[in-house]
C-alpha cells in the first residue's frame, strides 16, 4: 500500500513498488512523476488487503495504521478529506472488471477503512473479487504469487467536469484529442495537448484518457490502452519517430508484425454487424465477396467477364491453380494452414477459408450445403480469410491503404536485419509482387507449378502414363520448351537476385485425371482407349502417395524428368543472361531426400549437365546445388549430405508432417480439439514446434555446418511467414527465409526485431 500520486509532494517508490504498477496505475504514476497535475492516488495490493482482513481477526492494528496513513496522502493542504473513487488497475482491460465506484465518503474512523461492511472497504473488496480467484482470471495471471500482486486504486474525486478522449485517432493514427465513441468532443483546454504528448511518449500506444476540467485547468485521472487499426498503429509509430519521441529502431521493435499482414489485403468494413453462417480456418488473410462457383474453369470464365467469384470445393489440387488464380476468394471443406489451398492462396494473395466442417460440396450436382442451407451457382458469399468466417451475401469491404508509413518502417527494419528474406513463387506476376514487398530473391520456385495450363497437363500426363523410357522421353521433349520460357522470364524478372528452383516434388497421382469426365478427356487427348487408361491408372496408384513415389525418388527412377528439368533451367538461364546486364544466379534444389547417396546420384548428373552446357565457365550464370531437408533422417544425416551441397533449405511443412506422423491435410479435424483441451498449445503447422521439429532443424544445422562451414542455410516452409517461428529461426543462425509474397513484409519486420 503506497501513494503513486500524493496530494502533496512527489511519490517516492521503491524498485519493488515500481514492479507492481500495472494498468492505470502505471500511467498515473508516469504522468504525475512528469509534473502534470494528477488526481491524488494510492494503490493497494491484494496481498496487503487480505493481510489487513487477517489482522482484523487478530485484533491487531499495525498494518491498519499504515493503511490509514496512506489514505491521508489523498488529503490536500487544506486538510479536508475528499470524496473517493475506487478503480481496478489490471494489466489488460476487460469488461468483466468492476466499474469505478464514485463518490465514496472518506472513512470516519480507522476501523471504517478496513471493515467490508463500510463503503470504502466494500468497494475495494468488490474490485478485487472482479479479477477472479482461480486460473488466469481477468488479468491473464497464472500463479498465486501473481494473484497476490493484483492492485486496486483509491483516488480523490476530481473537481469539475469529467471528459474522455483518445490520445490518437484509432483509425488514422493522427495525434488527438480524438473522440472515444464517435461523438464530438467539447472544447478542451490547451493543456490537453501537453498531456497527450506526454502520455503518447510514455505509453507509446493509443490510450483512452480520463481527465477532469475545472476552471480551464486539466487534471489527469486515469488512462488505459485501446485497440487501434493496424494502419493507425503504423502511422503513429512513424509519427513518433518524426517527432523524435522514438528512434527508428525503437519503432521497429514496437510494431506487431502479425498485424502488418492485415494492411496488405481487403477487410470487412463492419464485421460486428454481420453474423457468420459458418467458421473454418483462416489460412490466407483478407476478405472477399462474390458469386459461388464450384469449377475452376467457371471461375476463369467469370473472371474474364469481370465478375468476382468464390471458388467453393471440398479441397483443391494442382490442376485447380488457374481457377484459384481467377477466383476472388477460396472456400474449402477440408484442409488446414499448409494445405494446397492455403499455400497457393497465400502465394497469390487470395483470401481463403479452409476446413469448414459444416460445408459439403457436390460438384457434379453443382450444389453445396453449409449447415442446413443450400447454395447453387450464382448465390453469393463473403469470406474472411483472416479469422475463418463465412457470411451470407455480399458484405461491404474496405480496401487496403498502405501509404508511405509501411515503406519507412520496413526501410528502418532492413538497416538492422541480418537474415535475408526471399519469396516462394514461380510466376513472373507473383515475383513482381514479392519484389514490391522487398523480397531479396526466390527461395522456392516449385517447378511442378509450371505444368498447370491445359496443354502442359496433357504432355505431363502423357509422360506419367508412358510404359517405357522412350515414350517418357518423347513426352518430355515438348515440355522443355515450355519450361525454358518460364525460367528465362523468371530469372529476368529477378534481375540478378538468386532463384532457387526445386526439382519436381509432388507424387505423380496429383496430376492424374480423377473424374470420369477427366479420364475420358485424357484418353482422347492421348489417343488411347478409356479402358486401357483406367487399367494404367490402377497400376500406378499409391496407397500413401505423400510418402511414396515423389521428390528425389522420381528423378532417380525416371532420369528423363531430371534431364528435362535441367535442360530447361540451363537454357532459361542462358537466354536470360543474354538479354540482361545482371548475372543469373541459379540454385537447383533436390527435394525429399533421406540419404546422402540420393544426393550424390542427383549431384553427379546435374553438375555433369551444367559442365556440358558450358555455363560453368561463364561469369554470366552462377550455379549452385543444394537440397531440401524435410525428413527426420535427412536432419540426422545432415553431416553426410552437407559435403555434397552448397546449401540446404528446410521444408518445414513436410518436416512437421513426418516428425509428428500427422497428415497436414487431415490434421485440422482433430488439432482444434487438441488445442481446446490443452494437449497442444499451438497448431504445429502454423507455428514451428521448437522442441521437436525445431530440435531436428537445430541438429541438422549443427551437423551440416560442422561438415561444411560454408554451407548456406535457408527455411522455405510456410513457417517462414509466421512471426513466432521466425523469431526461433533467427536464433539458429539461418542465412535466409523464404515465404509467400504477402508475408515478406512480416518477415522483414520480425527478423529486424530478432536482430535488435
Amino acid at each position: 500500500m503506497f501513494a503513486i500520486a500524493p496530494a502533496t509532494g512527489k511519490a517516492n517508490l521503491s524498485a519493488g513498488q515500481l514492479k507492481l504498477l500495472s494498468g492505470k496505475a502505471r500511467w498515473i504514476f508516469r504522468v504525475g512523476e512528469a509534473g502534470f497535475p494528477t488526481v491524488p492516488t494510492i494503490a493497494i495490493t491484494r496481498a496487503a488487503w487480505e493481510e489487513l482482513q487477517a489482522e482484523r481477526g487478530r485484533r491487531d492494528t499495525r498494518l491498519r495504521t499504515h493503511w490509514v496513513a496512506c489514505l491521508f496522502k489523498l488529503v490536500s493542504k487544506d486538510g479536508t478529506p475528499p470524496l473517493l473513487v475506487v478503480r481496478t488497475s489490471a494489466a489488460t482491460h476487460n469488461s468483466g472488471l468492476a466499474p469505478a465506484k464514485l463518490g465514496i465518503a472518506a472513512p470516519a474512523a480507522p476501523e471504517d477503512a478496513v471493515d467490508p461492511a463500510r463503503p470504502l472497504a466494500k468497494a475495494i473488496k468488490q474490485a478485487f473479487e472482479s479479477y477472479g480467484f482461480f486460473g488466469r482470471g481477468w488479468t491473464g495471471l497464472r500463479h498465486e504469487d501473481d494473484r497476490a500482486r493484483q492492485i486496486v486504486l483509491v483516488q480523490a474525486v476530481g473537481h469539475g467536469s469529467v471528459e474522455q478522449f483518445l490520445t490518437r485517432n484509432a483509425m488514422t493514427g493522427q495525434l488527438g484529442p480524438a473522440p472515444l465513441d464517435g461523438t464530438p468532443l467539447p472544447r478542451l483546454p490547451a493543456d490537453v495537448h501537453k498531456l497527450i504528448d506526454l502520455l503518447d511518449a510514455k505509453a507509446g500506444r493509443h490510450m483512452a484518457c480520463l481527465v477532469s476540467i475545472d476552471g480551464g485547468r486539466v487534471t489527469f485521472l486515469s488512462a488505459r490502452p485501446v485497440q487501434a487499426s493496424a494502419g493507425a498503429e503504423l502511422e503513429a509509430a512513424v509519427d513518433r519517430v518524426e517527432r523524435k519521441v522514438w528512434t527508428p529502431q525503437g519503432a521497429v521493435t514496437r510494431v506487431d508484425p502479425s498485424r502488418l499482414a492485415l494492411m496488405l489485403h481487403p477487410r470487412l468494413k463492419s464485421p460486428e454487424e454481420a453474423t457468420p453462417i459458418a467458421r473454418g480456418l483462416g489460412v490466407s488473410p483478407g476478405a472477399a465477396s462474390g458469386i459461388i462457383t464450384f469449377n475452376p474453369d467457371d471461375a476463369a470464365r467469370l473472371r474474364a467477364r469481370g465478375k468476382h467469384c468464390i471458388l467453393v470445393v471440398n479441397e483443391t489440387g494442382p490442376a485447380d491453380i488457374e481457377g484459384m488464380k481467377a477466383a476472388t476468394g477460396i472456400l474449402t471443406a477440408r484442409g488446414g494452414m499448409s494445405s494446397h489451398a492455403g499455400v497457393i492462396a497465400r502465394i497469390t494473395g487470395k483470401p481463403c477459408v479452409a476446413g469448414v466442417r459444416s460445408l459439403s460440396v457436390d460438384a457434379g450436382e453443382m450444389v453445396c450445403r453449409i449447415g442446413d442451407r443450400e447454395f447453387r451457382p450464382g448465390d453469393r458469399l463473403t469470406i474472411d480469410g483472416t479469422d475463418g468466417s463465412v457470411y451470407l451475401g455480399t458484405l461491404p469491404l474496405a480496401q487496403p491503404q498502405i501509404g508511405g508509413a509501411i515503406g519507412k518502417l520496413l526501410g528502418w527494419s532492413d538497416a538492422s536485419r541480418t537474415v535475408a528474406v526471399r519469396t516462394n513463387v514461380e510466376t513472373v506476376e507473383s515475383a513482381q509482387t514479392a519484389l514490391t514487398f522487398g523480397a531479396e530473391g526466390i527461395g522456392l520456385a516449385r517447378s511442378e507449378h509450371m505444368f498447370f495450363s491445359p496443354e502442359r497437363m496433357v504432355a505431363l500426363r502423357r509422360m506419367i502414363l508412358s510404359e517405357d523410357e522412350d515414350q517418357r522421353a518423347r513426352a518430355l521433349a515438348g515440355l522443355v520448351d515450355y519450361q525454358t520460357g518460364d525460367y528465362s522470364a523468371l530469372f529476368s524478372a529477378m534481375k540478378g537476385l538468386p532463384v532457387t528452383v526445386r526439382l519436381f516434388d509432388p507424387p505423380l497421382h496429383e496430376f492424374l485425371p480423377r473424374t470420369d469426365e477427366e479420364i475420358e478427356e485424357t484418353a482422347a487427348s492421348l489417343g488411347v482407349a478409356v479402358r486401357a487408361l483406367r487399367l494404367r491408372l490402377e497400376r500406378i496408384s499409391e496407397i500413401t502417395p505423400m510418402l511414396g513415389h515423389r521428390g528425389v525418388r522420381l528423378a532417380i527412377t525416371y532420369p528423363e524428368i531430371l534431364q528435362m528439368q535441367m535442360q530447361a533451367v540451363l537454357a532459361g538461364a542462358r537466354a536470360a543472361s543474354e538479354r540482361q546486364a545482371e548475372p543469373v544466379i541459379v540454385e537447383v534444389m533436390v527435394p525429399f531426400v533421406s540419404t546422402a547417396t540420393e544426393v550424390a546420384w542427383i549431384r553427379e548428373r546435374a553438375l555433369g549437365m551444367v559442365e556440358n552446357s558450358g555455363l560453368a565457365r561463364s561469369d554470366r550464370v552462377r550455379f549452385s546445388f543444394g537440397t531440401m531437408i524435410e525428413l527426420p533422417r535427412a536432419c540426422l544425416r545432415a553431416g553426410d549430405i552437407a559435403g555434397m551441397v552448397d546449401f540446404i533449405s528446410f521444408g518445414t511443412n513436410d518436416l512437421t508432417q513426418t516428425t509428428f506422423g500427422i497428415s497436414r491435410d487431415d490434421a485440422p479435424v482433430f488439432l482444434a480439439a487438441y488445442q481446446r483441451k490443452g494437449v497442444y498449445e499451438r497448431d504445429p503447422f502454423v507455428t514451428i514446434d521448437e522442441k521437436g521439429v525445431g530440435e531436428m532443424i537445430a541438429i541438422a544445422i549443427a551437423r551440416g555446418k560442422a561438415a561444411n562451414p560454408d554451407l548456406k542455410i535457408g527455411i522455405c516452409g510456410e513457417h517462414a511467414g509466421d512471426p513466432a517461428s521466425l523469431q526461433f529461426f533467427a536464433g539458429l543462425g539461418v542465412d535466409y527465409v523464404s515465404c509467400s509474397p504477402y508475408r515478406v513484409p512480416v518477415a522483414r519486420l520480425t527478423l529486424a526485431q530478432a536482430s535488435a
